[in-house]
């Protein structure tokens, strides 16, 4: 398997639907991938990444294929694919499809055989049991894993919807058929697979109920006995025929510290894994429950784990892909930045720490112009199955509190993949008790906040009248022992019963009603949920931010697009596409950024990254302000300045300052 030909490449993630439409319909296509290559080309970007393009019911927005060898005809034809594909061959750009088989659709023809009857062929494709040996694993999508079917009276395994039966990879028949379809799509010319869920494959034959004190820990389903058999097989089967191809595994629920089983070099599974330590919790009862943001040393620690495991072990050295966003998290922007007041500076502070990290970065469509959270009104707007699931079942169906799928409330506060909670910024009521506030200088009195974001790493700003409660609803450990964060706020006007961007974590008396879930649900969706990530691409200020020339789109268009959007940020020298262009053309000049040694310098610092790259003589410096406030750092500048956010340097990082130094 080739070692180099990735490590120094930029991967760009198209969401199809959500791209370019060519045809007017509302719904991005092909051609309209084709259309923008000149533009992605311009970018600097190397590999394309496209979200799945098959046949599929759209249960899961593709990711549920009934036909691995045919394009959804919402897409356009395989003729469109192939025009694609040549036409970005010959700008230099590769093309890697989602390799989804885990799970295929239940409209797929050996689905559709496999539940004929107990002796179809087909039938062990898919896995079967009877009532008396199903267990209490539990769905992503919500609800039992298992799915009764009445034509033999038995269950099938669905980890996903219950539209995305399991495939079984213990059936040799199925695990030809699937490295068949591998071959059809490699001998096409096309240079790759993102895998996903990958670890997912191999599952205990056993079946087994969770583990005391983990019902419903999804990562119970990673990491199966055979997973690397499958995996290495795989490899001698189809991907040694191809030496260039490029492999990325998407690994929910792998471990720092297994991660080189996936991708150490002499291991011959995959090239590269990316994990899940810095996503958005987003499980079934974090709806009403949201998980606290990452505060900037949790973050900065999740990248130094991944850094010296991958170096480490008799597996070394291994790869990762590095990202921020993609079309399973709500925009990075919104996260980590401040898109009123420090949009521009924000989202270029994020470029340049992700493109300088070690790993082989991805960029997500609309992060170079600095795409957010779109607000999402009313749970009709969703149009995210994980989304409608998890409304069903905790607002339509009165359900309190938690439910079956999530941790226990003893467990909420013990789990260790769960980050520690932090308050974000000071409140009246604390005055006098100690916070992260007090670990940072007071914010400029002029700084603003969207009620729509909720800012990881922007301790001391002031609170907003347009934030009646906090984000969390738990006891905070920060706080131990004085009081909870329910009881650091006043309740709102009774009049006002929800305001999409705004989590209510505390409503007094309505708490346990279904309006109360419900508002605080579609606050919390409008933070977490993954249609954030899948608005349309805003490539104009014309109607539908001229993605497409039809009436409507196929999801709602974020009503920024007039001010956000790359016709207005082509026009100009100072803007967040200017940015990324800029970085992405040194980042090719700098195999310091490629391959370089990382060392994090102030690891525990509460709101600058400062880390360092380095390549033999090589060196390179980043200092990033991940915080409104203006900050000093206490040692000299490395070097000159090859490339800032700000047009001059100052004495002090100013909010959300990034700098690459040449030390």
């Amino acid at each position: 398997m080739e070692t180099m030909g990735y490590k120094d490449k930029v991967i760009y993630q198209i969401y199809p639907r959500s791209f370019a439409d060519a045809n007017g319909d509302g719904i991005g296509d092909l051609r309209g991938i084709t259309d923008k290559l000149g533009y992605l080309a311009d970018l600097g970007v190397d590999i394309l990444w496209i979200s799945p393009v098959f046949q599929s019911p759209n249960a899961d927005n593709g990711y549920d294929i009934s036909d691995y060898e045919a394009i959804m005809p919402e897409f356009g034809t395989m003729a469109d694919f192939d025009e694609l594909l040549a036409q970005a061959h010959r700008r230099g750009l590769k093309i890697v499809l989602d390799l989804v088989v885990n799970h295929s659709s239940d409209e797929h023809r050996w689905f559709q055989e496999s539940r004929k009857s107990k002796d179809n062929p087909y039938r062990d494709y898919y896995i079967w049991r009877p009532a008396g040996m199903i267990n209490n694993w539990q769905s992503f999508f919500s609800g039992s894993v298992w799915t009764h079917d009445a034509a033999t009276d038995e269950y099938y395994l669905h980890l996903f919807a219950e539209k995305q039966p399991d495939l079984n990879w213990e059936n040799p028949a199925l695990r030809q058929a699937i490295y068949r379809m591998m071959h059809f799509w490699l001998d096409k010319g096309v240079d790759g697979f993102r895998m996903d869920v990958i670890p997912f494959l191999s599952k205990d034959p056993l079946f087994p109920d969770y583990p005391a004190g983990r019902f419903g820990d999804l990562t119970i389903h990673a990491n199966g006995p055979r997973i690397h058999e499958f995996l290495q097989e795989m490899h001698r089967e189809v991907l040694a025929h191809y030496p260039d191809v490029i492999t990325i595994g998407e690994g929910f629920g792998v471990s720092a510290e297994q991660a080189n089983l996936y991708v150490g070099e002499s291991r011959q599974e995959l090239n590269m894994i990316y994990h899940f330590d810095h996503a958005v919790p987003r499980e079934e009862y974090r709806f009403l429950d949201p998980a606290p943001e990452f505060t900037l040393p949790e973050l900065k620690a999740v990248f130094a784990k991944w850094n010296v495991a991958l170096a480490s072990g008799p597996d070394a050295p291994g790869w990762q892909n590095i990202y921020f966003g993609n079309h399973d998290n709500p925009r990075c922007l919104s996260r980590f930045g401040n898109v009123d007041r420090y949009h521009y500076e924000s989202a270029t502070m994020l470029a340049t720490v992700l493109l300088t990290q070690r790993g082989t970065p991805s960029i997500y469509q609309g992060d170079e112009i600095g795409m957010t959270n779109c607000p999402f009104d009313s749970i009709d707007e969703y149009d995210d199955i994980q989304v409608k699931n998890a409304w069903r079942a905790l607002v339509e169906s009165g359900a309190d509190g938690l439910v079956a799928g999530g941790p226990d409330s003893d467990e909420l506060d013990s789990s260790a993949s769960m980050p520690t909670r932090v308050i974000d910024r000071p409140d009246p009521d604390l005055a006098g008790s100690v916070t992260s506030a007090e670990l940072v200088d007071g914010p400029d009195e002029s700084t603003s906040y969207d009620p729509c974001v909720a800012p990881a790493f922007m301790p001391g700003q002031d609170s907003s009248a347009s934030m009646p409660t906090r984000f969390m609803d738990r006891p905070d450990p920060d706080l131990a022992g004085s009081v909870t964060s329910a009881e650091l706020v006043e309740g709102p006007d009774e009049s006002t019963l929800y305001d999409p961007c705004v989590a209510p974590a505390f409503m007094p008396e309505q708490n346990s009603d279904q309006s109360s879930r419900a508002g605080r649900f579609l606050a919390t969706a409008n933070r977490i949920a993954r249609d954030h990530a899948r608005t349309p691409m805003q490539w104009s200020g014309a109607a539908n931010a001229g993605f497409t020339e039809g009436e409507r789109t196929w999801l709602k268009v974020n009503p920024n697009y007039k001010t956000i959007n790359v016709a207005d940020q082509e026009r100009q020298d100072r803007s967040v596409l200017a940015f990324y262009r800029q970085l992405l053309q040194l980042r090719k000049q700098t195999p310091a950024l490629h391959t370089g040694s990382y060392q994090d310098w102030l690891p525990e610092h509460p709101t600058v990254w400062v880390y360092e790259r380095r390549l033999g003589d090589e060196v390179r410096v980043v200092w990033a302000n991940f915080s409104a406030q203006p900050v000093t750092i206490d040692r000299p500048a490395p070097g000159p300045v090859i490339l800032s956010n700000y047009p001059d340097t100052a004495d002090v990082l100013r909010p959300f300052e990034a700098r690459l130094y040449h030390a």
